[in-house]
């Protein structure tokens, strides 16, 4: 499994897509680095937030969850520089350690959009100097909004000439940003983006940026209203784990439409939580959800479970552009897995032009 682990709701930044700033947790309030002991063996784990830096105790999580995962991922504003470099300092040696820093755009859109001035400067001079000490699993994540979508386009050629990785997201509503309005208006523009993105993508030599493409298909997708291309399988493939220490099946959940804790890790072993009935609760509503989110969370678990019908369109893809042609952007596949056909309806768009691809076919 894959499992996100949400050390706090504490955050330096002001973000405008994002309001977890504004509700934040107090010290008291967020679980003692031996709590994640209770976990089990694990593929990825991503250590996100509010800022994950922001904690003083955040050695002591790391050292627990390296134990546990086979890779460990930071999703960080950069904003704590010497504390990142000091704990990367450490583990240079560590191979499965990385980070992401956000950004949302080059210089004046990223500090306008995420409320604090420099903070561009200070997340790229972080990254070059990570790169610098030997770390090889960084880059910048950027969540693409109506505002910064030609941004991406500078900020994914600057990661590939700096060869870091490089991570995007489409601004989503849940409970987790305490957002409601993030809808993307401008359509044709940020699509338009997004499609050169995945040209650009699919014309690396890196297989990794060919499935990065499919990805970002799943957030065009998305922003047209589509059903998603894999069913969503949160609670099964994947979990959250809150500050408070609930285990959550994902973090785009809407109060308003529904929301469900498998449990609480203070209260219960995980495999008494996971096996539990309220888990089986969840994992129903997961299946009826009306959302139709397309986050890396919840979409890398089901793209390596669902390999072998995501395959297919990746290779297709490439000798398209290998032989002169460009990506089909305009048709999204729908890979029919046994999905339940209540999954992802709330703005699922009929009109759309979809290829279904079920197992038998495959």
């Amino acid at each position: 499994m894959d499992a996100a682990i949400i050390t706090t709701y504490r955050c330096p930044m002001r973000c405008k897509m994002c309001n977890i700033w504004d509700n934040p947790t107090t010290i008291g309030e967020e679980f003692k680095p031996e709590l994640l002991e209770k976990l089990p063996r694990l593929n990825d784990v991503n250590i996100t937030g509010g800022e994950p830096f922001i904690r003083e105790d955040i050695e002591d999580i790391v050292k627990i969850l390296l134990k546990k995962s086979n890779r460990v991922v930071f999703a960080s504003s950069g904003y704590f520089s010497d504390r990142i470099i000091k704990l990367f300092e450490k583990y240079k040696d560590t191979p499965q350690l990385g980070i992401r820093i956000s950004t949302e755009g080059l210089s004046c859109k990223n500090d306008e959009l995420r409320g604090r001035r420099g903070g561009f400067d200070k997340g790229l001079s972080t990254l070059l100097e990570l790169r610098r000490m030997g770390v090889k699993d960084v880059g910048f994540g950027i969540t693409v909004s109506n505002y910064n979508s030609s941004d991406m386009l500078q900020l994914y050629e600057l990661n590939r000439n700096l060869k870091m990785q490089f991570a995007t997201a489409a601004f989503h509503n849940s409970f987790y940003f305490h957002k409601y309005d993030n809808v993307i208006t401008n359509k044709d523009e940020v699509i338009g983006n997004f499609d050169e993105l995945i040209q650009r993508l699919m014309k690396e030599k890196s297989p990794k940026s060919w499935f990065r493409a499919f990805f970002n298909l799943g957030l065009i997708n998305y922003i047209q209203g589509g059903r998603r291309m894999l069913p969503c399988e949160a609670g099964n493939e994947n979990f959250f784990i809150d500050p408070y220490g609930n285990v959550l099946p994902c973090n785009g959940m809407e109060e308003d439409k529904w929301f469900g804790s498998m449990g609480n890790l203070n209260d219960k072993s995980f495999e008494e939580i996971w096996n539990g009935e309220e888990a089986k609760k969840v994992r129903d509503q997961v299946a009826n959800c009306c959302k139709s989110c397309w986050m890396i969370g919840t979409v890398s678990p089901v793209m390596k479970k669902y390999i072998r019908q995501v395959v297919p369109w990746v290779l297709k893809n490439k000798l398209r552009v290998m032989k002169g042609g460009k990506v089909d952007t305009s048709t999204i596949p729908f890979f029919h897995v046994g999905n339940n056909d209540l999954q992802g309806l709330e703005n699922f768009n009929p009109n759309q032009c979809y290829i279904c691809e079920t197992k038998e076919s495959k």
